[in-house]
């Protein structure tokens, strides 16, 4: 069974920074996409960032260029460090995990993020 367990979650001040860890078990782990979601108040789930077998990161919009992705395939991890938060960036973030792209995969239980202004 499938286990994603997020952590590093909080409250932050605006321009503050914060560094997410999603720790999975149940899986084999290096051959997994594994991805970065969130739901913001009055939006639908959306993607941060994903990361893909080999180590390539792709990410979403509303956060480029103040996310790093990575994952350390030896302790089963992965890795979002965000920085420059805003207030907009206030949800629930949500870790990943799928074979490709077009599967669904399975999810963590999510984790609070609070920016203040």
């Amino acid at each position: 069974q499938v286990q994603l367990v997020e952590s590093g979650g909080g409250s932050v001040q605006a321009g503050g920074s914060l560094r997410l860890s999603c720790l999975a078990s149940g899986l084999d782990f290096p051959r997994y996409l594994m991805g970065w979601y969130r739901e913001t108040p009055g939006k639908e789930r959306e993607l941060v960032a994903r990361i893909f077998y080999g180590g390539t990161p792709g990410y979403g919009d509303t956060m480029k260029g103040r996310i790093t992705i990575a994952r350390n395939n030896s302790i089963n991890t992965v890795f979002l460090r965000m920085n420059n938060l805003h207030p907009e960036d206030t949800g629930v973030y949500y870790c990943n995990e799928r074979r490709a792209v077009s599967f669904e995969g399975s999810w963590g239980r999510g984790i609070q993020v609070t920016v203040s202004s």
